[in-house]
């Protein structure tokens, strides 16, 4: 499997994960290290914010699970796509779209789209996103 390959299956895999996975897998996905960084929350029940390493990456996993906003049950649907990826040794870069659905289970409702800017790191144990910049266009 090519390198980009990899990488587009993780990308995936965290957006499949934050709607309908267990939070320990999606978890598994970042370094220990990781940043969240939300540049823009217009139309979203959040705030604009920066978290900081896997403890409070699970905690805003759990905040949004119990406000409704991702995960099992709440018809979300993070949808990547057009994604382009550089790959420098163990370290990358990709910058892709993303669309975020609500009501996906009667009429689906856009909420918010915009571009991830992703920054990966190769681990013993696989690639790893190490921070996301996630923008509104």
């Amino acid at each position: 499997m090519t390198e980009q390959l990899a990488l587009i299956i993780l990308i995936g895999r965290i957006a499949q994960l934050a709607d309908s996975g267990d939070p320990d897998d999606y978890l598994d996905c970042f370094t220990d290290d990781a940043v969240w960084d939300l540049t823009d929350a217009t139309g979203l029940a959040l705030e604009t914010q920066t978290i900081r390493g896997r403890a409070a990456l699970l905690a805003g996993v759990r905040s949004r699970r119990e406000a409704g906003l991702q995960g099992p049950g709440t018809h979300t649907r993070h949808d990547v796509s057009s994604i382009v990826i550089d790959v420098d040794g163990d370290r990358a870069q990709s910058r892709s779209y993303f669309r975020y659905y609500r009501q996906t289970n009667t009429q689906p409702e856009l909420v918010a789209m915009g571009t991830y800017d992703d920054s990966f790191v190769r681990t013993p144990s696989g690639w790893r996103l190490q921070r996301r910049v996630i923008s509104r266009d």
